[in-house]
């Protein structure tokens, strides 16, 4: 596997990584409701707790994504140019 196509496989997971954060996201703007009443069957949790816990796992994952897939891309970019 070449560093080309490591960077190509790096550039396709940020995208399907901010997909995912996309649809997530969404999700939750469209149907918060049903999801919180969903997990509520489950455990036992108030609406705000529900929503910090949603906004800090996007971070987190957002984040991750930042970290492990779009800053390995930029940097593999810079050293392919150079």
């Amino acid at each position: 596997m070449t560093l080309e196509n490591i960077r190509e496989v790096l550039l396709w997971c940020t995208l399907i990584n901010y997909g995912v954060i996309l649809v997530w996201f969404l999700a939750l703007r469209v149907a918060h409701d049903g999801i919180y009443r969903l997990h509520t069957r489950w455990f036992r949790i108030s609406v705000e707790a529900f929503d910090a816990i949603h906004y800090g796992a996007m971070a987190v994952f957002k984040l991750g994504v930042l970290l492990l897939n779009l800053a390995p891309y930029l940097a593999l970019s810079i050293v392919l140019r150079g």
